[in-house]
Formats: structure tokens, C-alpha cells, sequence
């Protein structure tokens, strides 16, 4: 392997890459695809079996009384937070500072809707019933992330929930949920995602993450919420004269998928346990409650990169393809685990962190 190659071209070319499903490529379209029969009419502008028939699905599954199927999260989160915001009449909405909706959506809350986002919490850590409950007065909506991803995949205790929940009821403010990665934390609360999206007016699932398909979400709630979220949905161009690009995959590997959730949590907790016996390597949470982590190193990244190329080199593992600088002396990146964990032979996963152990060590001589 070339010296000069970037992490991410070593990573593309390593034997055992880590994490998630497999390359984003035409492939995953295929595979969808391949027992649909060539009669299968397509969804039309928002209606047919196809699109009805899983937005059924999805909503039964959900514990909701109705679903929709949208291209992208963010224009379904987007919408669910000006619904409340109208039906309330109130235009100031409360998440987490690195929430979605406030670092990867180029302002489109404030700019589209000309609602007003009140931050909770500190960029380090969850929000706790102790913010909500001194939240100013003039709010409609609460968005919670299950899991708050940009903090390493961390969640609320149950019990947590159960009394931000109670306490936003009393209150008539509307609880809306971030479940872009529900699927992958429910084998650590031990519960269905009925039982969890029963706290919430409104739910948004992902299917292009932990499921991996192309693209697409559902957001569900009752159903004159899923009416007006139509009317939205066409107002914003969502409103495809097709879907079922995306409908087709996210169904496939949804029911594909689903079943795999525990084992992709019991394969973070095992992978971030070698990580934790590395000198200087902490994962953040110490112990995973779901498929995702957070790895800190406390070495400069361009010296953490290095390691990791070396160890593509080496041992053909492929632990990262992408690292952030945290400090002149510190990184950290993201494992999202998936079907490619169980490929990488114990013998070279073994070998590749007593190779990053190693690195680490002569980092801090």
C-alpha cells in the first residue's frame, strides 16, 4: 500500500472493513429488487398498495394509527415541528444543540418555517428531565434523539423518558421523536417500538441507516397529524410521482434487517471493549447501547491515521475510513457495526488492535 493513499483510500481497499453493511453501490438497488415482480404497479404521486401497504406496516409496527412514507428525513422532521408549531400557535421548538435539525440542515427550520429553536442542554451530554422542566414558557414541541448520535449514540435511562414524556403532557407541549437509529436501541432497552413510541405525539424513522437501504423515512402519529403532513409533504416537493425506488429497498431490508439489531449491539459491545483495553483508546459511551460508538484516541490525528493505514497494510482490517481532530492530541471517529463485523476473521481483528495498542503506546514514549 502507497504511503501517500488517504485514509479513506486505504479503507476502500482493505480485505475486512468493520463496519456497517457494504459499499453504498447499485448492488443494494438490486438485491431489493430481485424477487419483485415485473407486474408490481408503482406507487402514484403518494398512493397505490405499494406505498399503503407499508405505510400499514410501518404504522402497526410503530404503535401509531397511521404512517407516511417521505424521501428524506429532514423534510419529514422539518414538517412534524411546523405542525405543532401552527396547531399551537406558538413558533419556539427545544432540542439538543448538536440535534440534526441544528448543524446539517443549512438553518432550513428558521429559514423555511421561521420557527425559533430553544438549545437544552450542553453540547456534551444528554438531555435530562432537569432541562426540560426549565425550558422557557411559549414552547410547542420537544424533539428528543434516540440515539443522541453526535455524542457518541448515548440514551436516556427508561424511567428518564417515561418522565420527560409525562411531564411535556402535562404541560401540553408536544413530544416528537428523532428515530433515525430506534431500530438500533431497542435490544438495549429490552422494549418494542410501540412500547417506546407511545411517549411520543410523533416519530420519524430512518431507512438508510442501520437498515441501509437507499433512502428514505417514515414519520407516524395519528392520523389527522399524517393528513396535514401530506399536504406539507407536497408543499415541499416531496411528492414524487414514484417512490417506490425507495419504498421497495427500505421494505426489503427492513425485514432483513430488523432481526439482526441485537447482534449488532452485542458485537459494539464486544468491539468497544478491545477498543477500551488499548492504551490511551476510551469509547465513548464505555459501554455501546446500540450499534453505534464513539473511539477517542489521544494521539494527533494525522499520527492516529498513520496507525490505521499501517494496519490496513498489515492485517487487511478496516477500522475507520474517516478521523476528526478533537486537539493537537486527540481524535476521535464513529463505528456504526452492521453485517460486515462477523466477515473479519478473529485472527486479524485480534492482530490489528495489538498493532493499534502498539502504535498507541510509542505515541505517548
Amino acid at each position: 500500500m502507497n504511503e501517500s493513499k488517504t485514509l479513506q483510500q486505504a479503507f476502500n481497499e482493505s480485505v475486512y472493513p468493520v463496519g456497517g453493511h457494504g459499499k453504498r453501490s447499485v448492488n443494494v438497488l438490486l438485491e431489493a429488487f430481485e424477487g419483485i415482480n415485473g407486474d408490481t404497479e408503482s406507487d402514484i404521486y403518494g398512493n397505490g398498495p405499494l406505498i399503503e401497504e407499508f405505510q400499514t406496516e410501518m404504522a402497526s409496527y410503530l404503535g401509531k394509527p397511521s404512517a407516511v412514507f417521505f424521501p428524506s428525513g429532514t423534510m419529514a422532521q422539518q414538517i412534524a415541528l411546523r405542525i405543532w408549531s401552527d396547531r399551537s400557535g406558538k413558533t419556539k421548538v427545544a432540542y439538543h444543540p448538536l440535534c440534526h435539525l441544528e448543524i446539517h440542515e443549512q438553518n432550513g427550520l428558521r429559514e423555511l418555517h421561521r420557527l425559533e429553536p430553544v438549545l437544552l442542554a450542553d453540547k456534551s451530554r444528554l438531555i435530562t428531565l432537569q432541562d426540560v422542566e426549565a425550558m422557557p414558557d411559549g414552547i410547542s414541541c420537544l424533539l428528543l434523539e434516540l440515539p443522541q448520535r453526535e455524542i457518541g449514540g448515548q440514551l436516556p435511562d427508561y424511567g428518564e423518558l417515561e418522565a420527560i414524556a409525562a411531564y411535556c403532557r402535562s404541560k401540553g407541549i408536544k413530544l416528537h421523536l428523532d428515530g433515525a437509529r430506534l431500530f438500533e436501541v431497542l435490544p438495549y432497552y429490552g422494549k418494542s417500538a410501540a412500547e417506546v413510541c407511545a411517549f411520543f405525539d410523533s416519530v420519524y424513522v430512518s431507512f438508510y441507516k442501520g437498515i441501509g437501504g437507499i433512502a428514505g423515512a417514515i414519520l407516524a402519529g395519528d392520523t389527522d397529524f399524517t393528513d396535514e403532513s401530506k399536504i406539507w409533504k407536497r408543499r415541499h416537493g416531496g411528492d414524487l410521482i414514484g417512490l417506490y425506488p425507495y419504498i421497495i429497498p427500505a421494505a426489503h431490508y427492513f425485514r432483513q434487517r430488523l432481526p439482526k439489531m441485537e447482534q449488532y449491539y452485542e458485537d459494539a459491545i464486544r468491539l468497544a471493549a478491545m477498543y477500551n483495553g488499548c492504551t490511551g483508546a476510551a469509547t465513548r459511551p464505555a459501554v455501546p447501547v446500540s450499534n453505534m460508538f464513539h473511539v477517542h484516541l489521544d494521539v494527533s490525528k494525522e499520527t492516529a491515521e498513520s496507525a490505521i493505514r499501517g494496519i490496513i497494510r498489515e492485517t487487511g482490517v478496516g477500522l475507520t475510513h474517516n478521523i476528526n481532530a478533537v486537539s493537537e492530541q486527540s481524535c476521535s471517529y464513529e463505528i456504526s457495526l452492521g453485517d460486515r463485523y462477523r466477515l473479519v476473521p478473529e485472527d486479524k481483528l485480534r492482530e490489528a488492535f495489538r498493532l493499534l495498542d502498539d502504535e498507541l503506546r510509542k505515541a505517548k514514549e
